[in-house]
């Protein structure tokens, strides 16, 4: 392991999305689901963001666990799969959607995993003991379990300022947390340390280890591959590049938005969670700070 002026309305603005996505997630309750991804590794999708599941004679290494009142049913698919106990959970950012489930696993023997800052956020949102990361890392850390090497690499000011992206080099699998949304405009919480530059950064960092064939779990949305990762990093890129220069010429938040600077991107990205409004908002609050 190596250690290698914000306007405050947008700092409202960043909280109030960053609660409301995690309850939408939440009360959206489809029943979770298991698929396999490659032989050992399995993607859980349903409640909150998409788990990564390596099963193996070392164990299970589980990635984000969605919510509380989920987790039995996410030991259910995971037994569905292995009979080896999970040993380990890594959580790739610290949103509730994504770690909800951690005081049940940790009260359980689970050992937790994740970036410095993410303990640093539960604990400042007040979690349980049971439920924050007991082995943090500040760059990177790698495992090696279930004949696979698990390299595990923080992404600076993506999605939140404690992003984690995971690949299994062996299998050829990348699992990018909240860094991906895909099919839809991401939500990037800025408040948290979350920016536009830091997701292509992390974006760019999934594309140089990506080929055609390796296969891409995002952290919300249907399994993915390179060329989707590139229509996605093009979509951000055009975003940026439409409000930046309005922002150079001095025009307001309001002002950008009545411009409708994502018109041309709408119809592809703009029905997820986030309207286009609130991503033309995110995008300007992130290129303001």
């Amino acid at each position: 392991m190596s250690r290698c002026n914000f306007v405050p309305v947008f700092a409202v603005l960043g909280a109030a999305i960053s609660l409301s996505f995690a309850g939408v997630a939440q009360a959206q309750t489809p029943t979770p689901q298991i698929s396999e991804v490659t032989a050992g590794i399995h993607v859980i999708r349903g409640r909150g963001g998409n788990i990564g599941v390596s099963a193996g004679d070392d164990g299970v290494f589980m990635i984000d666990d969605q919510f509380a009142p989920v987790t039995e049913a996410l030991r259910g698919l995971i037994a569905g799969v292995t009979d080896k106990p999970i040993r380990f959970l890594l959580n790739t950012h610290f949103h509730g959607d994504h770690t909800g489930g951690n005081e049940n696993l940790g009260s359980s023997g689970v050992t937790i995993f994740a970036h410095d800052n993410v303990r640093t956020r539960l604990l400042g949102n007040g979690a349980p003991a049971a439920a924050l990361p007991v082995v943090t890392f500040n760059d990177t850390t790698t495992f090696h379990m279930n004949g696979q090497t698990i390299h595990v690499f923080h992404a600076a000011s993506a999605h939140t300022d404690g992003d984690t992206l995971i690949h299994f080099r062996e299998a050829d699998v990348i699992h990018m947390g909240d860094t991906y949304f895909n099919g839809f405009y991401p939500f990037i919480d800025v408040a948290a340390g979350g920016s536009v530059a830091g997701t292509l950064a992390a974006v760019d960092a999934a594309l140089a280890l990506a080929d055609d064939d390796t296969r891409i779990i995002p952290g919300h949305g249907p399994m993915s591959n390179r060329a989707e990762l590139v229509a996605y990093r093009d979509m951000l890129i055009a975003a940026r590049d439409g409000i930046q220069p309005m922002i150079a010429d001095g025009k307001s938040v309001e002002q950008v938005v009545a411009a409708k600077p994502t018109a041309a991107l709408d119809g592809e990205w703009g029905d997820g969670f986030l309207n286009p409004e609130r991503f033309v908002r995110i995008v300007y609050s992130s290129l303001t700070k």
